[in-house]
């Protein structure tokens, strides 16, 4: 079969359909020393990632396309369904074979349940790649008729687009509305807990299939050498579906049982715009104030920047202006800077680069004021579990959970990495229900667990803000006693004080149910887990009966099992996580809550006093059991030695010392703040670890053009970046001659848009302009939920650096977390600090 005729018709298709594919030249596709495949504009990536470890499909691996600066489809490889879900059957990676003289990729993979091996190679082919299934032996005859070759296409970069199918055209739809057929094994992800299987249908079938014609960002040509090309709608099936491009393997062959041609749009010439990174939000005059430019690799810096003044009439005068100033490349990007900090007149204003221009911001005194407001009077309120919270004429939930929680089974392993080990550890069986736990905590993230370790990081996280900065803002209602909350409604007392409070209510319920920490509270199955929405409505808020019929209800009981299930197998370091969560939080609860201040010191210390007389608990599993058991030892130390004075735990602090300050970074703030209450001699040793984590300026992927530490894991690395602000803060309060502190306003620079691939603020609400697309509870609805931090850039190996606006359910860079606000007000309560103590 004439190839290149297919192509060329193709490109004619598109032609006539208004594209300008047939009047451009052909780029050739060839493969580069970072072992992908390149042409302008156009970059095949062929298993240079691999799948999520923690999650399954994480839609970052297989075979990738990133077109004219947006990856646009992923998964490329052999799956068993036509539109698999997160928790689907993934092959598992055997070998990666490049061999870039030759323009050949060659990866072998197996699925090992089924005895299943077969091998990927992609080929250069031209302007095209070749991409081939190879098999061995046969199909296992149990996959025959389910394996297919795959390529998921990201559904928000083909809203409002068409197709063709060999030559008959179609509409991407905008909501899924492709026709479903019942039959088969209920998909565990599709979010139902009742009914048949259902499965969707094709949309359109072909051996040649041209995407997006007439959009040379968005079009992509594939044709089959074997059987028909299938195109398929996964939202039917889940929100987080994306459009699949599916071709069965035949049975009973050997061989090639599998050839595409995959031709990506290239653009001759074509050249990314410039992204000028800034803070949405603004600047304080003192402050170092950097623009970072990024640019496309073939581009160069050229032209000035300009800083313009905006007056009250629109009028704009130039307050700044410069050549930006080359810094070198950064993954694929090269970048400039402009350097404006000698312009500290408050205004408005607005940076200018070639024909871009940025929303406007301040430069201000008061510039950081208010932007932890949104984090405390909107997210922290949203996330509380077991309370109605409401917003004006709007519920952003009821009051869930009312039926927590069952006790989990032993020797399970669940989801979202909870294991239950070899007993309970607790009085109560499997299954049975556990009492008193239908109280605080927050839900965890986009999801609705309560994670215990998360927990206790946002209780110490809100009661060291107390401690350091006290902000006594009050705009939110918090009523226990009804499971009320009312956003913005002053009720008399400290919005963070009523939060701190929230956390400890819960944590003290573990306690008082099992008499120590659990893992956490989490949904008992996929179905469940993948709720979007309204907490209240996850489940029946009844106790689970057994004797009672599914659905059968009393007005406490009922035979549907959708309560929550507890995670209690003994940990020490959650029991020591959280007895310095209980210990911090008592002294902000002094004067608000004595009794709830009592009962938590009293938990701490008895808690601690348990541990120290036996051998640690060191069952651990995935990040649900604790943190690291000397650090987590430490840290509770310290907190009850801050709490209470007394001379053991200072003894205990400088004991565990000298192995935690291995770890001293991620330490070291609860290393400085016991610096008052222990000899000197710990200090000194605490300033020779200060002054090492000073003197490293290059942390994880080493120099950047924004100073901060980027990481490079499957989840982005905001947490960490806020941190090494806080971090900075700390050793500046403890040895100012070490640290003038401007690792602060650096993570926050970048926190709110000076950043790679965009310069959106990463805090919802916050700066001009914001992430507005993340994954909340809300993230079916494309929206967000103001004051949410998402994790941030996540970079694609080998260096795309990836923060997609469109589609939210990515969620290693969009979904928020509850310790992250918490750890951006700490930041900017240390910014406002650090600017009223050096103007």
């Amino acid at each position: 079969m004439d190839w290149k005729r297919i192509l060329l018709g193709s490109a004619a298709l598109a032609a006539l359909a208004g594209g300008p594919a047939a009047a451009q030249d052909a780029e050739t596709l060839d493969l580069s020393e970072s072992e992908y495949f390149e042409a302008p504009g156009a970059n095949v990536l062929v298993f240079s990632n691999w799948y999520d470890g923690l999650f399954a499909d994480s839609k970052i691996s297989g075979v990738e396309l990133i077109q004219q600066g947006e990856r646009i489809a992923t998964n490329g490889d052999v799956r068993l369904s036509a539109t698999p879900g997160q928790w689907d059957p993934i092959g598992r990676m055997v070998d990666r074979k490049v061999d870039v003289a030759n323009g050949r990729v060659e990866v072998t993979l197996e699925y090992p349940q089924y005895d299943f091996r077969y091998r990927i190679v992609a080929q250069e082919a031209g302007e095209a790649v070749k991409l081939t299934v190879l098999l061995d032996e046969p199909l296992p005859q149990a996959l025959a008729g389910k394996a297919g070759l795959n390529l998921e296409f990201l559904p928000s970069a083909y809203f409002r687009q068409s197709y063709f199918a060999d030559g008959k055209p179609g509409a991407f739809p905008r909501y899924p509305a492709a026709n479903m057929v019942a039959g088969g094994e209920r998909n565990a992800a599709s979010g139902r807990d009742i009914g048949p299987g259902a499965e969707p249908l094709p949309m359109a079938t072909g051996r040649t299939l041209v995407l997006a014609p007439n959009d040379p960002a968005r079009r992509v040509t594939i044709q089959s050498a074997g059987g028909d090309l299938a195109l398929y709608d996964g939202r039917n099936q889940a929100q987080n579906g994306w459009f699949v491009v599916r071709g069965l393997l035949p049975a009973g062959q050997t061989g090639t049982v599998a050839e595409w041609t995959l031709t990506p749009n290239a653009v001759p010439g074509w050249t990314r715009e410039p992204v000028i990174g800034h803070s949405q939000l603004g600047y304080v005059p003192q402050q170092e104030k950097h623009a970072v430019i990024e640019m496309d690799a073939s581009d160069t810096p050229a032209g000035e920047v300009r800083l313009l003044r905006i007056d009250p009439q629109g009028n704009e005068t130039v307050a700044a202006s410069g050549a930006p100033q080359p810094w070198g490349d950064y993954l694929r990007y090269g970048y400039a800077t402009f350097d404006f900090s000698q312009v500290r007149e408050p205004g408005l204003y607005t940076l200018e680069y070639r024909d871009q221009r940025t929303a406007p911001f301040r430069i201000a005194e008061d510039v950081y004021e208010n932007a932890w407001h949104p984090g405390m009077d909107v997210f922290m309120p949203v996330q509380m579990d077991h309370m109605l919270v409401n917003e004006a004429y709007r519920v952003w939930h009821g009051d869930p959970h009312r039926d927590d929680g069952r006790q989990a089974p032993v020797n399970h392993e669940h989801i979202d990495l909870y294991r239950q080990g070899p007993t309970t550890d607790t009085r109560f069986q499997p299954g049975e229900h556990i009492p008193g736990m239908t109280v605080g905590g927050w839900l965890d993230a986009g999801d609705f667990d309560i994670r215990t370790q998360t927990q206790y990081a946002v209780v110490r996280e809100l009661a060291h803000i107390w401690d350091q900065f006290r902000p006594e803002r009050d705009q939110t209602l918090v009523d226990h006693d009804l499971r009320r909350v009312e956003i913005h409604v002053p009720d008399g007392h400290a919005d963070i004080q009523q939060q701190i409070a929230h956390g400890v209510l819960y944590l003290v319920s573990m306690y008082d149910a099992v008499g120590h920490a659990v893992h956490g509270v989490v949904e008992p199955d996929v179905a469940q887990y993948t709720h979007l929405g309204d907490a209240a409505s996850k489940t029946d808020g009844l106790i689970y009966d057994e004797t009672l019929e599914f659905g059968e209800r009393t007005p406490t009981h009922s035979g549907t099992p959708d309560d929550r299930w507890i995670f209690t197998t003994r940990a020490s370091a959650l029991d020591y996580g959280t007895a310095a969560a209980l210990a911090a939080a008592s002294r902000s609860l002094k004067g608000f809550d004595d009794a709830l201040a009592a009962k938590a010191l009293r938990i701490a210390e008895e808690t601690w006093q348990e541990e120290q007389s036996r051998p640690p608990f060191t069952y651990s599993h995935g990040n649900t059991t604790g943190g690291w058991l000397p650090g987590e030892e430490f840290t509770a130390a310290a907190e009850l030695l801050n709490t209470t004075g007394k001379p053991q735990y200072a003894k205990r602090v400088a004991e565990l010392w000298p192995e935690v300050s291995e770890q001293a970074p991620q330490y070291i703030r609860t290393a400085l703040s016991v610096l008052p209450r222990m000899p000197a001699g710990f200090r000194s040793e605490v300033e020779k670890a200060a002054r090492k984590i000073v003197s490293a300026k290059e942390p994880f992927t080493g120099p950047n053009p924004y100073g901060v530490p980027i990481t490079t894991g499957g989840w982005a690395g905001n947490g960490a970046i806020m941190q090494s602000g806080l971090t900075d803060y700390a050793i500046h309060k403890a040895f100012p001659e070490l640290s003038d502190g401007s690792g602060v306003y650096r993570a926050l620079d970048y926190i709110h848009g000076t950043h790679p691939a965009s310069n959106l603020s990463f805090v919802s609400g916050v700066g001009a302009q914001s992430k507005e697309v993340a994954y909340g509870s809300n993230r079916a609805d494309f929206s967000f939920i103001p004051g949410g931090v998402v994790p941030g850039v996540l970079v694609i190996k080998p260096d795309y650096p990836e923060n997609q606006e469109n589609w939210p359910f990515f969620w290693g860079q969009n979904e928020y977390v509850v310790n992250m606000t918490p750890a951006y007000v700490a930041l900017v309560q240390s910014a406002i600090d650090l600017n009223r103590n050096t103007r």
